[in-house]
């Protein structure tokens, strides 16, 4: 898994004009990404990584300040750009094996005591955030 992780001090997600995930407070925005070759076990340990990441303000992690995380799912962080200009997607796996990862890691952010907004699996969706730093991490499992 891949994920991309900002440190934000608010950010939303709207589907067709709705907003289906929204944190209003300071906390994480997470875009997250699943290869052919992830399992289960794999997105809880990243969602442990990121749970305890100090990044927050006083190197604190989100499970020192009970902050939320906004977590999407975003295919493309697995884009292969090295031939021609034309992205390849090969190495993000397909929806059927993506998704269920996807719903992993949150669920195992919830089981470790997160408060987890979420974008909308497959939807177009457009995101709105404020990065504070910025800080932005890529963490790869």
């Amino acid at each position: 898994m891949r994920a991309v992780v900002q440190r934000v001090s608010q950010a939303s997600v709207t589907v067709e004009g709705e907003v289906v995930g929204a944190i209003d407070r300071p906390g994480l925005l997470v875009l997250v990404g699943v290869t052919h070759d992830d399992t289960a076990e794999i997105a809880t340990a990243l969602a442990a990584k990121i749970w305890t990441l100090r990044i927050l303000k006083g190197e604190r992690s989100c499970a020192d300040e009970q902050a939320p995380i906004l977590a999407i799912s975003q295919f493309t962080l697995y884009a292969d750009t090295r031939k021609g200009r034309r992205p390849s997607w090969s190495a993000a796996a397909a929806g059927p094996v993506s998704e269920p990862l996807y719903d992993a890691f949150c669920d195992a952010l919830k089981t470790l005591g997160a408060e987890v907004a979420r974008g909308r699996f497959g939807a177009h969706m457009d995101v709105a955030l404020v990065n504070d730093g910025p800080v932005t991490l890529i963490l790869d499992s």
